[in-house]
Parts: structure tokens; sequence; C-alpha cells
């Protein structure tokens, strides 16, 4: 075994050659997550910013039919699939519908990561996972209720960052 460590790596010139080049060619190619200073990170965290804290926490529902894609997917470990127009309605009749006992949505931002996707190396879409805390306000306090995690595919379609798939997963309540 020694024999053969030294043939490739003692005094070798051309295989460290070839493995700093190998390597300098696999990492042009490979897409890895996104700094958190990045323009495509700070545009899918206001992304996220818009769908939650305008949309399901505070109810501005107009926002929201702009954000979804047309043929949405959303699946949920508890609640099951539903398509863009479900959706839209659940948040409406039951996120956004009783205003005593609020669901809200707050969001682990150490956790959110970003992943590019790209086509001949152009930029087509987004992956954006994270780890977010659901509480119930009511009479301006706030309980929390449990956590979950998300997968969310985001499309660049017409310069616009538009939500295809949601995975809603792993929600656990919380633990008194």
């Amino acid at each position: 075994m020694k024999q053969l460590f030294d043939f490739f790596f003692k005094g070798n010139f051309f295989v460290k050659l070839a493995l700093l080049l190998w390597s300098l060619f696999t990492s042009l190619f490979s897409s890895a997550q996104v700094a958190k200073n990045s323009e495509l990170y700070k545009t899918l965290k206001a992304k996220d910013s818009i769908l939650f804290e305008r949309t399901f926490n505070l109810c501005e529902l107009e926002k929201l039919p702009p954000l979804i894609n047309d043929d949405f997917e959303f699946y949920h470990d508890v609640a099951g699939e539903e398509g863009r127009e479900a959706f839209l309605n659940s948040v409406k009749n039951n996120i956004c519908s009783n205003k005593e006992e609020k669901i809200i949505r707050k969001l682990d931002e150490k956790s959110l990561t970003v992943f590019p996707l790209k086509k001949n190396n152009k930029l087509y879409g987004a992956i954006q996972s994270g780890k977010h805390y659901f509480l119930i306000r009511k009479d301006n306090n706030e309980t929390p209720t449990g956590s979950a995690l998300f997968t969310h595919l985001w499309i660049l379609k017409d310069n616009k960052w538009k939500l295809k798939r949601v995975l809603s997963f792993n929600h656990i309540p919380v633990q008194n």
C-alpha cells in the first residue's frame, strides 16, 4: 500500500497537477449553497417574507397570487396536498379567517439555505429550505405551538420569481 501511495503522491508532479485540475474543473460546474449576502439569497429571503410575513401573518392576501406559479403544488405531511386555488383558499379561509386567535409563522433565520438551479450555466430557479416556528397570537400574546421544516422550489419566469412547489414536513408540536 505504501508503494502505491508513494507512486501516486510522492514526487509525481503530473498526478498532483491532474488532481488539482480535476478539482478546479469540477468546482466550476457544481452548485453549492449561495452565501447569505448574495443577491439570490437576499431576493428569495424577501420572497419568503412576502409569502409569510405579509400574507400568512398579516393577511395581505392580494400579495399572494403574484408569487404562486400556475401549476403550483403544495405537499403537507399533516394536511395533505393542494394545488394553486386550494392553497390560496386555505390561506384565506383557514389561516386568515380567525382574527382573535391568529396563527403566526416565524422563520429560523439561521436555518435558511438557498441553492441555485441552472441550465447551460443560466439561472432558472432555486431551492430554498429551512425551519420555521408557529405560534398563536391572542390578546397581543404569542404562544408557541410547534415547528416544521420546509423546502420551496422557486422558478424564475419572465424575470419574476414564482413559487412552484412546496414541501412542508416534520411538523412537531411544542413539548410541554
